[in-house]
């Protein structure tokens, strides 16, 4: 059975990056919502952070944040997170910024060392949140 198009809703915030391809910032799909690979793009500049790790991956949860926002859920309603990071020397750095966001029961999660992603980026971050019934 498919999730027909009446089920499948896209959502956009401007206070995240704006899509640079043919794909939503997040679906939602009955009681989930699937939140697309977020990088460290500043929205109102539509820069990429660069230099600051740390710096790189709070703008990549703030971007997380405000689209799961936008779907009327909140950070703590993520279950799964995806990560990718170029470099895994900074998993703990990744985490010390990362726990910041989650402070009750932290999603599922899985963190992956790539050898490169879209615009150089250091991080990148996709997710899964459950938002029952809300709209």
């Amino acid at each position: 059975m498919s999730v027909s198009q009446a089920s499948k809703e896209a959502v956009f915030t401007d206070k995240a990056p704006r899509p640079v391809g043919p794909y939503s910032q997040a679906v939602r799909a009955g009681d989930f919502l699937f939140v697309s690979g977020q990088i460290p793009i500043d929205p109102s500049s539509g820069e990429l952070v660069k230099g600051d790790f740390r710096e790189a991956v709070k703008r990549v949860m703030e971007n997380l944040k405000a689209i799961v926002e936008a779907a009327g859920a909140s950070i703590d309603d993520v279950v799964k997170v995806t990560v990718y990071i170029r470099d895994i020397s900074k998993f703990h750095e990744f985490n010390e910024v990362y726990s910041e966001y989650f402070k009750g029961v932290p999603p599922a999660r899985v963190v992956v060392e790539v050898s490169n992603l879209p615009l150089n980026a250091d991080v990148e971050i996709e997710a899964i949140a459950y938002v029952g019934g809300r709209r």
